[in-house]
């Protein structure tokens, strides 16, 4: 694929997309295990029934709050988070455990054999099985139970509500009568307050020679009598005024278009107004009217939209007239404020010189009489009232529902479970995955691998399932194998026999695989070849051809058998085979570097290329010797399989033995690896479609012949594609 993440900077979306194709199996697995794992969890953990009893409390008014007027219920957040804390306390649980025996009934549950303590039952029935919950702007309250058993969670959400209505209708019963005691004792103090003032105003009536006084006429000289008039004329002329200078500051405010809608017989009660008003919505009904029978030229609709303008036009004159008297009437009520304060101020004056200061202690104990004699009355009703409450209590609380046993257990919930799962398991597989692709240090394209080698990449073979070899005619697996015979014999540069050995970094990368069928291709196409099989140590070429394991080149190198004895003939079409042999713990040592450099000078007067398997250059030291021995060598690397500084090293290894390094093929590339993969699986599968079209017409008793006339048409075209 393309240098994904290579460089930050370039990555992008389809750079992403392309992780996710080339790493789905590996997400694919984890979200699969994630899922699994979930599942099998969720199969094996304890079902939870759920029981729900709702009630409806309201805040009490149960307070005795005097002189505070009644307020109707209204939802208060506050009071209900409170209720929420007295549901869960010890208090209201402690009875139910008892009453319930839940310390027996959840022994086993708290991993106890004999009952547990109240504490550990109350944290338990706190934390695990009670939740309470309101919606919100709502006065009703869920008592939500949760348990293994779907009765007993039935029965401790009832019994949860049952207590919690008893304490709070006990406790508005002990509310009302302790405030009732209060008032009562309130009530016989104030009247002794009242009998004590009563008692110095009775002394001063005495002390002053006043005795025809009327207590409550509250004696005043005419002086006096005559002040307070003025002061009340003066305080309902100044309401008068402030009314007045609103009513026309807010009518002045209207915009004169909206007046219209205020006319009415409460807001503007002038009869004129009224008639115009009147005579105005005619009008406009009339308008109304006419406008869907008659067009816009019509006299008649002309006409009444006139006289609807002129009454309109009347109408606003006349509210103008109305903001004007409203005005009018205002100034002149400020006018008499203004003359009223004058003549009370001197009236003051006046009563400051004459009133005689001998009444006035007496006047003064006389209003404070007047005033504890009217708190004393107010004590007396609110009494009344709370007395009669008391008889008929208000319930506060009322319980909605009997919660019944579930048929159903709520938790694990599958649904959830299933759903955080997959979303989980994605987000952590197509993590991994990022990561996997971040950290990774193979080559991850072809132009990475010129880059960093400095080698030509000789050819890209599609990853292949299965370790059995394809038939030499298999378009399928034909065509890379044909694209890098061909890059192959472009890039030695020597005419004539050649000997060629294929090397990797590491083992298990499909070398074996890939010279068994290059070595076919090659026979088929009517070169002389010879495969050699000197992975002494892990042979498998026998095994791919079907052959036998010995004689073969062990026996040979140490002259057991001769060259003849070893090779086998004819294995595929022009092609010959040498196997490992069978000498137990043979390698190829420096000793035998000579004798191996002869076999391939007496090969090459008999074979157009001779081909070594060989096991891999790190860690194994019989690849250097053949890589000694040989023209050239051919590194192949696995897609996604090693590191680059391994390869690297393989390269450098090499190029120390002066070898010439001919390039690089690259194997298992898989068909969804994408970037500068993408043009050769295109191009493969576009000629294996050719091919096989071609090949359902042609017979099947000729196939050497069929793949050297795919050679022979299709060679050329390669050939050009290449250079």
């Amino acid at each position: 694929m393309a240098n994904a993440f290579a460089t930050r900077e370039s990555a992008s979306l389809s750079d992403f997309l392309q992780i996710l194709r080339l790493r789905q199996s590996l997400i694919v697995l984890i979200l699969a295990l994630v899922v699994g794992t979930v599942l099998a969890v969720t199969a094996f953990l304890p079902k939870w029934y759920l029981a729900t009893t709702k009630i409806r409390v309201e805040k009490p008014e149960g307070e005795i709050k005097l002189f505070q007027a009644q307020s109707s219920h209204s939802y208060d957040p506050y009071f209900l988070q409170d209720q929420f804390k007295i549901m869960q306390s010890e208090k209201i649980l402690y009875p139910v455990i008892e009453r319930l025996g839940l310390s027996v009934k959840l022994a086993s549950a708290l991993g106890s054999r004999t009952p547990p303590p109240m504490a550990v039952t109350y944290r338990y029935v706190v934390e695990k099985m009670l939740r309470i919950e309101s919606q919100r702007s709502s006065s009703l309250i869920e008592i939500n139970v949760f348990e293994q058993d779907a009765q007993l969670a039935a029965d401790v959400a009832n019994e949860i509500a049952r207590t919690y209505s008893q304490d709070r209708i006990a406790l508005a019963t002990s509310d009302q009568s302790e405030g009732l005691v209060h008032l009562r004792k309130e009530l016989v103090s104030q009247e002794q307050v009242v009998m004590r003032q009563r008692d110095a105003v009775e002394k001063l009536r005495k002390d002053l020679n006043i005795s025809g006084v009327d207590l409550n006429a509250r004696y005043s000289d005419m002086e006096i009598e005559t002040l307070r008039q003025m002061q009340n004329t003066l305080i309902a002329l100044s309401v008068d005024a402030i009314g007045r200078k609103t009513r026309w500051e807010r009518f002045k405010s209207i915009v004169p278009a909206e007046r219209i809608s205020l006319v009415n017989s409460e807001l503007i009660p002038d009869q004129n107004i009224q008639n115009l008003l009147q005579a105005y919505l005619m009008a406009d009904q009339k308008v109304t009217q006419l406008k869907p029978r008659l067009g816009s030229a019509h006299p008649d609709l002309i006409s009444a939209v006139d006289g609807r303008a002129k009454i309109r036009e009347q109408l606003d004159v006349q509210l103008g007239g109305y903001e004007s008297a409203l005005e009018i009437a205002y100034k002149e009520s400020d006018a008499r404020v203004a003359e009223l304060k004058s003549q009370l101020a001197q009236a003051k004056v006046d009563q400051i010189l004459s009133a005689r200061e001998r009444m006035r202690p007496f006047e003064e104990s006389a209003q404070k009489l007047d005033d504890e004699q009217r708190l004393l009355t107010t004590l007396k009703l609110t009494l009344r009232q709370r007395e009669i409450d008391f008889k008929v209590p208000k319930k506060t609380i009322e319980i909605l529902n009997i919660a019944e046993p579930a048929r159903f257990f709520s938790r694990p919930s599958w649904a959830l479970n299933v759903t955080l799962a997959f979303l989980f398991g994605g987000i952590l597989a197509i993590g991994v995955a990022v990561l996997l692709e971040y950290f990774d240090t193979s080559f991850r394209g072809i132009a990475e691998v010129e880059s960093r080698l400095g080698l030509p990449v000789l050819g890209v073979l599609p990853f292949v399932r299965g370790s059995q070899p394809a038939t030499v005619d298999d378009p399928a697996v034909l065509e890379p194998y044909r694209v890098f015979h061909t890059n192959l014999n472009l890039a030695i540069k020597s005419s004539g026999s050649h000997a060629l050995v294929m090397l990797s970094a590491g083992p298990g990368e499909g070398k074996s695989m890939t010279l068994h069928r290059l070595a076919a291709l090659m026979g088929a196409s009517g070169e002389k070849v010879i495969l050699i099989d000197s992975d002494l140590r892990r042979p498998t070429q026998h095994r791919l051809a079907g052959c036998a394991k010995e004689p073969g080149l062990s026996d040979f190198l140490q002259g057991q058998k001769t060259l003849d004895e070893v090779v086998q003939k004819g294995t595929a079409p022009g092609l010959d085979f040498i196997a490992s042999g069978g000498v137990g713990g043979f390698t190829l040592s420096l000793i035998y570097a000579v004798r191996l450099r002869e076999l391939i000078v007496t090969l090459k007067g008999r074979y157009d290329r001779i081909i070594f398997d060989s096991p891999p250059i790190i860690g194994v030291s019989d690849a250097s010797v053949l890589a000694s021995a040989v023209d050239g060598v051919v590194l192949l690397v696995q897609h996604r399989r090693n590191a680059q500084a391994m390869v690297l090293r393989a390269q450098q290894i090499v190029e120390t033995l002066k070898i010439p390094l001919v390039g690089v093929v690259l194997n298992q590339v898989p068909a969804n690896a994408g970037g500068d993969y993408g043009y050769y699986m295109d191009n493969y599968a576009y000629y294996t479609e050719g091919v096989v079209a071609k090949g359902r017409r042609r017979s099947v008793r000729a196939p050497v012949r069929v793949a050297r006339g795919i050679e022979a048409k299709d060679g050329l075209t390669l050939h050009e594609l290449e250079k």
